[in-house]
């Protein structure tokens, strides 16, 4: 998964600087140094020649924070969401959700869901490439209630069937930063 490469990058780059990663997840680092003043743009500099960057901004870090869950949610395979994705998120941020999806609309222009359904559809698209789920299981293994409702989802989200993606010779598929 493209997150793993991420968290080894981010982690090497970190080392190369001369800092002590103590905890490196997908949109947050923790370091063992208190103060990194001196390295800030340095770091900033190189993380943005990769892809990524630094927020600062307490916002910016909760609609990180929120991007992150869903695809950590979506990605694994293991556990399914036991609740809502309303009540999942309030839960793990400790802030009510009404105030979690005001801030995300505001600022990315999208709601919570309409982003968690984007991402869904992706993953679909993902699975279908590989070619190892037939669309039964890729709906059980997203949580979909049904296969008519992955279905629909995916049609109304991309325009096409999944069964026609899937005969597609060029995969329409996005990059998950993308999304």
């Amino acid at each position: 998964m493209v997150c793993e490469r991420c968290i080894m990058v981010v982690e090497s780059e970190l080392t190369k600087l001369g800092l002590t990663p103590l905890d490196v997840q997908l949109g947050e680092v923790k370091l063992h140094e208190e103060n990194i003043d001196d390295l800030r743009p340095i770091l900033q500099k190189k993380l943005e020649n990769l892809g990524f960057s630094l927020i600062d901004d307490e916002k910016e870090k909760i609609i990180e924070q929120i991007k992150t869950m869903i695809i950590e949610v979506i990605h694994d395979g293991d556990s399914k969401l036991q609740m809502n994705l309303s009540h999942f998120l309030s839960t793990r941020l400790k802030k009510d959700y009404h105030s979690l999806s005001s801030l995300f609309s505001d600022k990315e222009g999208t709601t919570i869901e309409k982003y968690y359904i984007k991402q869904k559809v992706e993953r679909v698209k993902e699975l279908l490439t590989y070619g190892e789920l037939n669309l039964n299981e890729i709906a059980y293994k997203l949580n979909y209630s049904s296969v008519a409702h992955l279905s629909n989802q995916f049609k109304k989200t991309t325009g096409i069937s999944p069964s026609a993606y899937k005969k597609s010779a060029d995969a329409m598929r996005i990059g998950l930063d993308k999304v």
